[in-house]
């Protein structure tokens, strides 16, 4: 009798400490096996943690397997877009990697290359443009919409601008802004000119220079770029190159900056506004379980501000102006409901005309022949026939000084 009491009392307890949890016992979410997923994954990078642009996919990598519960993955950095690009992706699939990532747009071919040796084994390639065109089941491009970050960014930078115009500190004549850019490459000219779009939906007046440095990663010449740009009356700068180049260089000179790929409020805690980036965890983790599941991977595939794959880091209040995130969040509320494109054909004029059609590159050839419309409804819809950018257009109100690159 003691002991059928006993035992009344101990399922007595099991019903009271499920109920004080939930309808049910705690249990592991359904997209994560509770020993994490039994695939081996592989990255490669261009450069590594020193460069912004490497380290944020490398903190996305890291963070997507640790989500999956995936232990046995491999991060190689520093890996020149040349044939040592094939040779780290070959060994990876042969020490079993079931899927392999690259970050560069130079890694591209040799991807390409290891796909087509290992069938059996899936490659995904951040910034490229012949996965829709190559049709291997095992190839695959992304990118996602960061122009619509760099819209946002370009907002911060127009309320800055505005805030320093209403103070005094700079007049009419001087609403020019600089912009260090890397290559002159679609996914740089669409940047900085959704970035110049957004400063101008504030500050209609301002004009914007550029200069190209020819490098992804050059401390030195992004320094000397911003430098050369801020002799050159540019009162503000942004940049697509991926080291604190430009941000110290803005911080030494007291000029407010906009960055790319991560915060540089420790170099520039008196210039730093506001960054924006891509997040790459999500598409780690979708093409990731889709690879463990033996699923159909697209052949392109576009994150957006909505997927949260665009992302803004938190503005440095102590630089940005007062009225800032609200006037983000309104923007961004606006591109969610679709109602705000940052390429409005209403925005723009190429040689002071707004354009009604034109002919895109999409379907990449050596000759880089336009194939593709890509204005309709009155907008130019970017990385919607492929993951990585295509506009190209040079518009009115940015002057280029340099297109060597």
């Amino acid at each position: 009798m003691k002991r059928f009491f006993a035992i009344v009392v101990c399922l007595l307890m099991v019903a009271a400490l499920v109920a004080c949890t939930g309808t049910k016992p705690a249990e592991t979410p359904a997209d994560k096996p509770a020993d994490g997923l039994n695939i081996k994954v592989g990255f490669i990078c261009l450069h590594d943690e020193n460069s912004t642009y490497d380290l944020n996919f490398i903190n996305a990598a890291k963070g997507a397997c640790e989500k999956l519960g995936i232990k046995d993955y491999i991060i190689k950095t520093n890996i020149p877009e040349g044939q040592e690009c094939y040779e780290t992706a070959a060994d990876m699939a042969a020490s079993g990697c079931k899927i392999i990532f690259a970050d560069s747009f130079g890694h591209e071919d040799y991807m390409i290359q290891a796909a087509k040796e290992y069938p059996d084994v899936q490659f995904c390639h951040a910034t490229g443009t012949k996965a829709h065109t190559e049709k291997l089941p095992n190839y695959h491009n992304a990118f996602a919409a960061i122009y619509e970050g760099r819209y946002l960014a370009g907002i911060a930078a127009g309320m800055k601008l505005q805030e320093m115009l209403d103070s005094g500190k700079i007049t009419k004549d001087q609403l020019k802004i600089g912009y260090v850019g890397a290559f002159t490459y679609e996914e740089v000219v669409s940047g900085y000119t959704s970035f110049f779009l957004g400063v101008r939906s504030i500050v209609p007046e301002v004009t914007m220079d550029v200069t190209f440095t020819g490098s992804w990663y050059d401390e030195t010449a992004e320094k000397e770029g911003a430098m050369k740009l801020i002799n050159g009356g540019c009162v503000l700068i942004s940049q697509h190159a991926d080291s604190m180049g430009a941000p110290s260089a803005c911080e030494s000179m007291g000029v407010p900056n906009v960055s790319y790929n991560g915060s540089t409020v420790k170099v520039g805690p008196n210039t730093y506004i506001v960054s924006s980036r891509i997040n790459w965890e999500p598409y780690y983790e979708y093409a990731i379980k889709a690879a463990a599941a033996g699923e159909a991977i697209p052949a392109d595939w576009t994150g957006t501000i909505e997927t949260g794959s665009v992302e803004l880091f938190e503005l440095n209040d102590a630089v940005a102006a007062d009225g800032t995130q609200a006037k983000i969040d309104e923007a961004k509320a606006a591109m969610v409901a679709g109602t705000l494109h940052v390429f409005s054909t209403d925005a723009f004029t190429v040689g002071g005309e707004h354009l009604t059609s034109y002919m895109a590159d999409v379907d990449t050839d050596p000759a880089y022949t336009p194939d593709t419309e890509v204005i309709k409804d009155g907008y130019f819809h970017e990385s919607e026939f492929r993951s990585a950018p295509y506009f190209d257009l040079r518009i009115d109100g940015i002057t280029l000084l340099n297109e060597s690159y």
